[in-house]
C-alpha cells in the first residue's frame, strides 16, 4: 500500500519507504506486474464515482477557468481512458531483464548488458490527475517505486486515485508515495533527496520545470513546455493544412503538444491567411500576427504579435501567425523560438519536407500530420511519464524503456586479470 498524505509521516520517511520498496518492486515477475496492473485498472473503473466526487470538490475550490480547468476535470470517459491506459501497459512487453547486448571475452567470460529499473522515481506535476495513474502504472511495469507530488488544485483527486491504486492486493508496501501538495517544502525536500531518489521528472509549465532543473541535486529528466509550430509551405494542400492547423490548435489547447504558432510561406500567404484566420476565429481562437499576417487577414482582426509572443506557450485558444520567405526561414524561426517539443510542416514538396524533418531540432517533427500525436499512447507506448525535450537520458515521449537503466552481468569460471 501507499503512504498517503492523510498519514502523519514526514517527507523524509516517505522517501525512505519508497527506497526500501524499490528493491521489492524490482523482484516482481512480469506475470505478477501484469496481474497487479489489470486489477488496478478494474478498481479504477469500479470506484470511479468516488474519484468523480473528489474531483468535483477540487474543481469547486480550484479557481481555475477555461483550458486550465479542463486539465483538472475528470469525467467518466476520462477515467475509463485511464483504466484503458493501465491495461495497455499490462499488454506491452516487459523491458526489465531484456538483454541489450551479449558477447564473449577472449578469456571465456560471458558479458551481458541487461535492462534494470531506475529505482525511485520522483514526479512533480500540475493539475492533471490522469498523470497520477499513468505514472504509477509505468513505474510498476518497469519495477520502480514512485513518489508523486501533484498540484494542490488536484489534491483530493490525487489522494483518491492513489488510495485506489495502492489498495491493489499484492502491491509492495511503500511502492507509491504521495507527498503533501499544500506546502512547497515537499518539493524542496524531494529535489534535494540525493541518495533516496534516483531521478526527478517535472511535468507542467515552464516555471515549474525551470525551478526543478535549476535547483535539484537529483538528476532530472526535463519535460518541456510546448511552444509548437505548424509551417504551411507553398505547395501545401489547403484543405489538409486547414484540418491539421485546426486540430493542432483547438482539439485540446491546454496540453503541451497543441500548436501555438502558425508559419505561412509568403507565396501563399495572401490566399491562405484570410482563409485560416476565419476558420480559427470561428473556433474561438484569439489571433495575433506579424505585420504581414495582419495586412493579409481580411475581415478577421489579428492583434499585433510582440517579440515575447513568439516564444510563449499559450496553453489556451490563442495562436500567433507569421509570414516567412521559405522553408529555411521557417526552420530558422522554429529553432530560435520553439521549446524543441513538436513541430510540423504541411507540404507536397518532399525535398522541403525532408529538409524540415532533418533540420528542425525538436523531439518530434511531423510531415503532413498534427502535432497532437506527440503522446506515449499515440506512439504505441501505452501511457507516458512525459515528453522529454532534452537529449539525455531520453527524448520525446518516454515510457517503459526510458524508465530503465542497464547493468552488466559477467559470468566466468574462475578468470582473474593478469
Amino acid at each position: 500500500m501507499a503512504t498517503t498524505v492523510n498519514n502523519p509521516v514526514s517527507t523524509r520517511e516517505r522517501l525512505e519507504q519508497a527506497r526500501d520498496a524499490a528493491a521489492r518492486v524490482a523482484e516482481l515477475t512480469t506475470a505478477q506486474k501484469n496481474s497487479l496492473l489489470l486489477a488496478m485498472a478494474d478498481a479504477i473503473e469500479s470506484q470511479s464515482p468516488s474519484v468523480l466526487a473528489a474531483n468535483e470538490r477540487d474543481l469547486q475550490t480550484s479557481g481555475l477557468e477555461g483550458a486550465m480547468r479542463d486539465r483538472l476535470l475528470l469525467t467518466k470517459d476520462r477515467i475509463n481512458d485511464m483504466a484503458k491506459g493501465v491495461r495497455d501497459i499490462a499488454s506491452l512487453p516487459d523491458p526489465i531483464g531484456v538483454t541489450l547486448a551479449e558477447w564473449k571475452h577472449p578469456n571465456g567470460m560471458r558479458i551481458r548488458k541487461v535492462r534494470v529499473p531506475l529505482g525511485v522515481i520522483g514526479i512533480i506535476y500540475e493539475s492533471r490527475p490522469n498523470v497520477t495513474i499513468d505514472t504509477i502504472a509505468i513505474a510498476l511495469k518497469t519495477g520502480n517505486a514512485i513518489v508523486l507530488r501533484g498540484g494542490k488544485e488536484a489534491g483530493l483527486s490525487n489522494e483518491r486515485l492513489v488510495e485506489i491504486a495502492a489498495s491493489t492486493p499484492g502491491l509492495p508496501e511503500g511502492m507509491i508515495q504521495l507527498l503533501d501538495a499544500s506546502t512547497r517544502d515537499s518539493v524542496q525536500e524531494l529535489i534535494k533527496a540525493r541518495g533516496l531518489v534516483d531521478v526527478i521528472i517535472p511535468r507542467g509549465g515552464a516555471g515549474l520545470i525551470n525551478f526543478v532543473v535549476e535547483n535539484s541535486v537529483v538528476p532530472v529528466i526535463e519535460t518541456g513546455a510546448g511552444n509548437c509550430h505548424v509551417f504551411v509551405d507553398e505547395s501545401a494542400d489547403f484543405d489538409m493544412a486547414d484540418a491539421i492547423v485546426i486540430n493542432a490548435k483547438t482539439q485540446r489547447p491546454s496540453v503541451c503538444n497543441a500548436a501555438e504558432k502558425l508559419l505561412v510561406h509568403e507565396s501563399i500567404a495572401p490566399a491562405y491567411i484570410p482563409r485560416i484566420a476565419e476558420k480559427l476565429a470561428s473556433h474561438g481562437v484569439e489571433l495575433r500576427g506579424d505585420d504581414a499576417a495582419r495586412r493579409l487577414s481580411g475581415p478577421v482582426d489579428l492583434q499585433p504579435a510582440k517579440e515575447e509572443d513568439w516564444g510563449e506557450e499559450y496553453l489556451r485558444l490563442c495562436m500567433a501567425i507569421r509570414v516567412v520567405a521559405n522553408v529555411d526561414k521557417a526552420i530558422a524561426h522554429i529553432n530560435r523560438y520553439s521549446t524543441r517539443h513538436s513541430d510540423a510542416i504541411v507540404t507536397a514538396n518532399e525535398v522541403h519536407a525532408q529538409k524540415f524533418l532533418r533540420s528542425v531540432d525538436s523531439a518530434a517533427v511531423y510531415w503532413n500530420a498534427s502535432t497532437r500525436f506527440t503522446d506515449g499512447a499515440e506512439f504505441g507506448f501505452g501511457a507516458e511519464m512525459g515528453i522529454s525535450t532534452q537529449k539525455l537520458h531520453c527524448r520525446g515521449p518516454f515510457a517503459l524503456a526510458e524508465l530503465t537503466s542497464s547493468k552488466y552481468e559477467i559470468v566466468g569460471n574462475g578468470q582473474i586479470r593478469p
